[in-house]
C-alpha cells in the first residue's frame, strides 16, 4: 500500500514538474484555438489601442506592467481590491506588430502586458507595484518567468507620466535597499507610448479556462499566493 501511495506521489509530482515546462506561447488546445478562429481580429484590422493617459474617468488612473505572460498578471490583478478592470494587450512596440502571433517571436520590441484601471482611494499605485513585484512575478529574471523566454516576457514597468516614473523608481529603489531580493532587479522603467489591447479569447484567460494545465501550474498559485500575502487587498471574483 505504502509502494502504491508513493507512485501515485511521485506521478503526481512528475506531472507537476512537465506542466511547469509548458509554456505560455506554445499552448494549443482545442479550446484555445477555437476561440482564436472566432473571435481573433480580422485580417489587416488595428489593434485596439487604448488610452495611455494616467487618469481615466471619475478619478480613476491607470498603469501598464509586464511581467511575463499577460494571463497570470491578469488573474492575479482582477482579484485586488480597488481595481476596476484588467486588460491583456501589448506595450513597447508599434500597431502593425501588436498581434499574439507576431509578439510570440520576441522580435516586436513589445512586451506582454496588462492595463490595470484603479481607484486610488481604494488601492494606492504603489501597493499595487507590492503586489506586483511580491506576488505576479519574479522581478529578477532577466527576459523571462518560469517557462517563458524572450524579450516579450521581460519585467517592465511602463509610465504614463513623470510622476510615476517618479513613484516606480522610488520602490525600486526600497526594495533594493532592503535586500528583498538575493539577485538584482531587472524591472524596465520605461515610457509608455502606447497600450494594445489583446485578441478577445486572451481576455479573462484564466476565468475561462481555469483548469488548463499552464494555468493550474503557473497562475492558480499567483492568485493564491496573493490571498495569502495581501489578505486585506484580497478579494473574490
Amino acid at each position: 500500500m505504502k509502494l502504491y501511495y508513493s507512485k501515485i506521489l511521485i506521478g503526481g509530482l512528475t506531472a507537476l514538474a512537465i506542466l511547469a515546462t509548458i509554456s505560455c506561447s506554445s499552448i494549443n488546445s482545442s479550446i484555445e484555438t477555437a476561440s482564436a478562429h472566432s473571435t481573433e481580429r480580422p485580417e489587416n484590422a488595428p489593434p485596439k489601442a487604448l488610452p495611455t493617459t494616467a487618469a481615466v474617468s471619475q478619478g480613476d488612473q491607470t498603469v501598464v506592467l509586464a511581467g511575463g505572460c499577460f494571463w497570470g498578471l491578469e488573474a492575479v490583478f482582477e482579484h485586488v481590491k480597488g481595481v476596476r478592470d484588467v486588460a491583456s494587450g501589448y506595450s513597447g512596440g508599434d500597431a502593425k506588430s501588436a498581434t499574439y502571433e507576431t509578439v510570440s517571436t520576441g522580435r516586436t520590441g513589445h512586451a506582454e502586458a496588462v492595463k490595470i484601471t484603479f481607484d486610488p482611494k481604494e488601492v494606492s499605485y504603489e501597493q499595487l507595484l507590492g503586489v506586483f513585484f511580491a506576488v505576479a512575478h519574479d522581478p529578477t529574471e532577466l527576459n523571462r518567468q518560469g517557462p517563458d523566454t524572450g524579450t516579450q516576457y521581460r519585467s517592465a514597468i511602463f509610465y504614463a507620466d513623470d510622476e510615476q516614473r517618479r513613484r516606480a523608481e522610488s520602490v525600486i529603489k526600497d526594495l533594493t535597499a532592503a535586500h528583498t531580493y538575493s539577485a538584482p532587479i531587472v524591472t524596465e522603467i520605461a515610457p509608455l507610448a502606447a497600450f494594445y489591447q489583446a485578441e478577445d479569447y486572451h481576455q479573462d484567460y484564466l476565468a475561462h479556462h481555469p483548469d488548463a494545465p499552464y494555468i493550474v501550474a503557473n497562475d492558480q498559485p499567483k492568485v493564491a499566493d496573493l490571498k495569502v500575502k495581501f489578505p486585506d487587498l484580497y478579494q473574490e471574483k
